[in-house]
């Protein structure tokens, strides 16, 4: 069927482009709202007839008279109807739908695939500071991230995962102080520990369970294992340097387990403190006031950030003479820029949204050949948990929220990364989890991967009668002509396009959207029609389509980083 879709594009075009130059590139054929109305829907004749000054009715019915007469639409369509003033409804012949199932199978998981198309894309995701767990926040991060890396993928992109560590700062301090009472025998609650939350120094401290965890690992003089690092504790509660590294490699090793349940990998670990080391920080600061896009007031460094579009200047340097968050951050764009990614798609909480603006300005200030609108930013809310009708708001092992590896022990990795997804990230999404461990149709993992399941008890009840899935390539499809069939195909047909759209986009919540679509359609169909029947010619058509039908299901999951289960 894309093939016919591709054809029927062509001479759409060309017969535009007869009646108004500059028209034919923007030939397309829309879903009809109602699906009794057609297979594809043209609205070209009421777009041109203002323009035109004709009726558009009457332009309607000549662009069809046009159509009709080319050899692309003489093939592969049965009708074009009119309707209202001037849409084009297009009635496809059972053979252009019946295409896609040898198009699906031909393709096999490479199917909705783009060629390679040379260009490079850094997708920057999770970037949770090295000072607890990854909570549910960081879960939906992670999905959004590895979901948008793998529909670039599709689209023929070199994708770069890269995991930002803010190990630098304040919040490496907050650590080190916390472990540091916690080695030294001291607990939320005692005298030393504030508790009040006006009280600026109770910021400084982490209160969950994993801050003791830490504490006696230290004192027992362990050795752990990040990513990138290894270091071994010496046990003096008095060294802080030696708490504060071995702290940060704990938890990068913890944070390393909770990915690692998520089945997530990373192509790099950028470290905040390597801009430091490496003097990029400085570097770009220095740029900045070279630029003349700086100014002294009040004993701060300050940026023009109004310039660009900001509501008001930042400060980069306080008067301690440390720098304000954002000021790393533009160093490190800069070096994103350096090393050939221009484009560049970062995956941040809602709570970020300010950052954009400044971080913005000033790489334009820093004058380096860097693009507007670099990069680009997907933001997304929290998520709320709810557990037997009830919130659940904390985790005892993070002290002040859940994490990521209690939903995924509560659940599975595949609902979780589902269900995270089934939304907009900018939207407020709350997490069932009595729901995402539901085996019925309400739970939408569940739903696809049945669908998949069933699919596939079928093809092994065949290939146990001596049947070979590899020879349905060559089956013949024409005996698939029922309504339910029809339908099947034609949303198999949206597969690549919705893919597209999806990258393009940054939205991996179409592909949950068209998965649910693909499952009903399936399952509409399995209810409609009997496929292993005595006919072997219609037998081997059906089993054709729906072995095509789970293969989509497995390419859709494979994109979300979901499984697609043989047996349920």
């Amino acid at each position: 069927m894309l093939t016919a879709k591709n054809e029927l594009l062509a001479a759409l075009a060309a017969e535009l482009e007869k009646l108004s130059e500059g028209a034919g590139a923007k030939a397309a054929f829309e879903s009809p709202k109602v699906a009794a109305h057609g297979d594809f829907a043209c609205t070209a004749a009421m777009q041109l007839a203002k323009p035109l000054k004709l009726n558009p009715r009457a332009l309607g019915e000549q662009l069809k008279a046009a159509l009709e007469s080319t050899s692309a639409f003489g093939r592969w369509v049965d009708a074009i109807e009119i309707a209202g003033p001037g849409f084009l409804n297009i009635r496809l012949k059972p053979a252009a739908k019946q295409a896609v199932v040898h198009e699906v199978l031909a393709a096999g998981e490479r199917f909705g695939y783009q060629p390679d198309n040379g260009q490079r894309v850094l997708v920057e995701f999770v970037s949770a500071n090295p000072t607890g767990p990854l909570h549910v926040g960081h879960g939906r991060q992670a999905a959004l991230g590895d979901a948008i890396c793998n529909l670039f993928s599709t689209q023929g992109w070199n994708v770069h995962r890269e995991f930002y560590y803010n190990d630098a700062g304040v919040q490496i301090d907050t650590l080190t102080k916390s472990t540091q009472l916690r080695a030294k025998g001291f607990k939320p609650g005692d005298d030393c520990w504030p508790t009040d939350a006006d009280n600026p120094l109770a910021k400084n401290f982490y209160n969950g369970d994993y801050i003791a965890d830490i504490a006696q690992a230290f004192l027992n003089k362990e050795t752990v294992k990040a990513d990138d690092r290894e270091f071994t504790a010496n046990g003096d509660v008095e060294d802080y340097d030696n708490i504060r590294q071995f702290a940060v490699a704990y938890l990068r090793n913890e944070q390393d387990k909770d990915l690692q349940a998520f089945n997530l990998k990373f192509d790099e670990y950028y470290l905040e403190s390597s801009l430091y080391t490496s003097g990029r920080v400085e570097a770009t600061v220095n740029k900045l006031i070279a630029n003349g896009k700086t100014y002294e007031q009040d004993g701060a460094l300050w940026l023009k950030s109004t310039e660009y579009g900001d509501d008001k200047d930042r400060v980069m340097r306080k008067q301690d003479g440390t720098y304000t968050y954002f000021v790393p951050d533009v160093a490190y764009h800069i070096a994103k820029w350096e090393r050939g990614f221009a484009k560049v798609v970062n995956i941040q909480g809602t709570d970020h949204h300010g950052t954009i603006a400044r971080v913005r300005a000033g790489l334009q200030a820093a004058d380096v050949g860097i693009p507007q609108g670099y990069p680009d930013y997907v933001l997304h809310t929290m998520v709320r948990v709810v557990r037997g009708g009830q919130e659940v708001k904390i985790s005892k092992r993070a002290g002040s929220y859940v994490t990521l590896r209690d939903l995924i022990e509560w659940t599975s990795k595949d609902a979780v990364r589902f269900f995270l997804l089934s939304r907009k990230p900018d939207t407020e999404y709350t997490f069932d989890v009595d729901l995402a461990v539901a085996q019925n149709n309400d739970n939408p993992v569940y739903y696809v991967q049945y669908a998949h399941a069933r699919i596939r008890s079928v093809l092994r009840a065949w290939q146990e009668q001596g049947g070979d899935v590899a020879s349905l390539q060559g089956a013949d499809l024409s005996a698939l002509e029922g309504p339910q069939a029809q339908a099947l195909m034609l949303q198999l047909a949206k597969y690549p396009e919705m893919l597209t759209a999806a990258t393009e986009g940054e939205a991996p919540h179409d592909v949950t959207f068209y998965l649910r679509d693909l499952a009903a359609s399936y399952h509409s169909y399995y209810d409609a029609e009997r496929i292993l029947v005595d006919d072997e010619a219609v037998k081997r058509a059906r089993l054709a389509l729906v072995a095509a039908t789970a293969q989509v299901l497995a390419n859709g999951l494979a994109v979300l980083g979901v499984s697609a289960p043989e047996r349920m």
